[in-house]
């Protein structure tokens, strides 16, 4: 009795697949594997990403002065406000010599310093922030203006027309 009891103890709870299950999950982790890999080449190719957008923007800045914000997609504009490409991939790795020391990740990336305030994963967030942050530059009168980035996904969120009625009403330099 005592046996019988421990073989059901031991027994795994991870839940049991057909062939065809498998061979069904093989095959979508091998799509998300082929899709990455060809959104990276793509991206190599510079037919993905935004580039010119912030590498334009940015020259236009007062680099140092002028806040940024953006979305899920902030890599390249750390890049262009001159942080290390090497803090950057630390970061991007969860490695401690990271830009935010590992904790942010791809996502939330932040340089106070550099006057960059991160990339946000809650859609349209940012507008919000960038607004904030263009109401302190108002406040304390420093003139450096809050360069918010989104796009058409944010684009039917409330929260960013909430913030452009904000910007607007109180002639915030966002």
């Amino acid at each position: 009795m005592a046996r019988k009891a421990t073989a059901a103890k031991a027994k795994s709870n991870s839940p049991e697949f057909t062939k065809d299950e498998e061979l069904h999950a093989f095959r979508e982790m091998l799509l998300i594997r082929r899709f990455e890999e060809k959104a990276g080449q793509m991206y190599g190719m510079g037919l993905i990403g935004q580039e010119a957008v912030v590498t334009g923007i940015t020259m236009a800045s007062k680099k140092g002065e002028d806040a940024q914000i953006t979305g899920y997609r902030d890599h390249g504009h750390m890049l262009v406000m001159g942080l290390d490409p090497k803090g950057v991939m630390a970061e991007l790795t969860g490695r401690k010599g990271g830009l935010s020391k590992g904790k942010g990740g791809s996502m939330h990336m932040f340089s106070n310093e550099h006057r960059f305030y991160g990339g946000n994963g809650i859609v349209g967030a940012q507008a919000s922030l960038g607004t904030g942050l263009a109401f302190a530059s108002k406040y304390r009168g420093d003139g450096s203006v809050s360069i918010t980035y989104f796009g058409d996904g944010a684009a039917n969120q409330g929260q960013v027309y909430e913030s452009f009625n904000m910007a607007k009403l109180w002639k915030l330099p966002v």
